[in-house]
């Protein structure tokens, strides 16, 4: 078990030395589309790369979220053929939203070992995200 700032500062490691290995300007927040944005988790438990949907309103939510499963034939025969659609998708800090994403399990941040094999998830699965959101982001935000 870790102390918080022990936590905080093995994060910190993880996130520089994924940078240095992967130095590329990610899409990430710059979307250009309101409370959508692509995003790399990485806990004790586990990694995902995902496109979350954050909007209160739940129309608005359930609007993009139906422009991603219109396009899930695509994503999944073109792009990432084991990613995961979930409409209400709860965080940890008990928000709700909805997540496009693939995840890779029996993974953690404080372990050391596993940084080469997330880092090598994160890079291969965000190119794949970014390209299939540049794609098709005019139908996303049409």
């Amino acid at each position: 078990m870790f102390s918080k700032e022990q936590s905080k500062q093995i994060r910190q490691e993880f996130w520089t030395t994924f940078g240095k290995e992967y130095p590329r300007k990610w899409l990430l927040y710059n979307t250009k589309i309101k409370d959508l944005s692509l995003k790399f988790t990485f806990t004790t438990k586990l990694a995902q790369v995902s496109i979350d949907i954050e909007n209160n309103d739940h129309d608005i939510r359930a609007y993009y979220y139906d422009k991603f499963v219109s396009l899930q034939n695509i994503l999944t025969s073109e792009f990432i053929d084991s990613i995961i659609f979930d409409n209400s998708y709860e965080l940890e800090n008990g928000k709700t939203i909805s997540r496009v994403y693939i995840e890779l399990k029996n993974v953690s941040i404080h372990n050391r070992n596993t940084w080469k094999e997330v880092m090598d998830f994160f890079n291969e699965n965000m190119l794949k995200l970014e390209s299939f959101f540049i794609e098709y982001k005019d139908v996303i935000n049409g």
